[in-house]
């Protein structure tokens, strides 16, 4: 639970989109055009930069979002639900108008479809000084793509500068531009994020490692339930699988690998141990409902390792 180089926790700063999710459940999605009545529905914290903000904390790391809610009835619960997590809120800007939402349905299978309306999280074109400082000072910075682009790539180029890990989960997929690439220590992304990054739909994965290695030192393509790969320019390709679970919602699972394997690479874990540890924080994460709430604690994902050793 300790960084292998100081004893101390790992130093995490995640640039952090924040949504509150309104979640609805039914017996199957529903295709284009089609309304269907659903059995449930709750509002639960999330945004993909606050679930891996969450997920890093509980997993052991010292953990600072940078982030923006808006002015709204949400803005109290999604900042009350980081800091319930360990997260340090300091620095979460409030600006004028709606915080961000996610519409998310899902099906009993624990498949989702999910929308986001960027609210408050569009605000975040730049950063400040203290902001600049709190990644600077981190041990690993984490983005994804929810956040504007301008911020991801002055976030990233502030941390290489800094000799900061810098960690991209490239969700929602997007062109990458070369000054971020540049920056980036290890990219995270699932099969269609791969796909579409790599320009290669299709592809047999070696050729999608491959591709993607072109443009990164490091890249781990994550397979649901088929587990994860990974493969960097040493030529090192490794994959391990995920645990078996029933599924009751996969909503948040990727941001719970995401956390937990920046945190088992700060703790200095081989890269094939780090990934079975992260692949069983995903597994822990979709045996439980909803988005931030479902994000496991490290007992809890120590428990589904040591469950699903070889």
């Amino acid at each position: 639970m300790t960084d292998a180089a100081t004893g101390a926790a790992p130093r995490v700063t995640v640039l952090a989109s924040v949504n509150m999710d309104l979640v609805g459940t039914a017996a199957h999605l529903p295709r284009a055009g089609e309304t269907v009545l659903g059995d449930g529905f709750a509002m639960i914290p999330g945004g993909k930069g606050a679930n891996q903000a969450v997920a890093a904390a509980r997993a052991g790391a010292a953990c600072t979002a940078i982030a923006a809610v808006g002015d709204d009835a949400f803005a109290s619960p999604l900042l009350d639900g980081l800091a319930a997590a360990g997260v340090d809120t300091a620095l979460v800007r409030t600006a004028p108008g709606p915080s961000g939402v996610a519409l998310i349905a899902v099906d009993t299978a624990g498949e989702n479809q999910i929308l986001v309306a960027s609210g408050a999280n569009a605000t975040l074109t730049d950063l400040t000084d203290a902001e600049t400082a709190a990644i600077t000072a981190a041990d690993a910075l984490v983005c994804q793509l929810e956040t504007p682009m301008p911020a991801v790539v002055a976030a990233a180029r502030a941390a290489h500068r800094a000799q900061v890990r810098v960690i991209v989960n490239a969700a929602p997929a997007r062109d990458l531009p070369d000054e971020l690439r540049e920056a980036i220590d290890l990219l995270i992304v699932n099969r269609g994020e791969a796909e579409q990054i790599a320009g290669a739909p299709e592809a047999a994965t070696e050729d999608l490692l491959d591709a993607l290695v072109a443009l990164v030192p490091r890249v781990v393509v994550t397979l649901g339930a088929g587990g994860a790969v990974y493969a960097d320019r040493d030529g090192a390709r490794i994959e391990v699988a995920a645990p078996v679970i029933e599924a009751v919602d996969t909503t948040a699972a990727g941001d719970a690998f995401v956390g937990a394997l920046t945190v088992a690479w700060l703790e200095d874990r081989g890269i094939a141990d780090a990934l079975r540890w992260a692949c069983a924080a995903g597994a822990a994460c979709a045996t439980a409902f909803g988005a931030a709430s479902s994000l496991p604690e490290r007992a809890a994902i120590d428990e589904m390792y040591d469950r699903s050793a070889p």
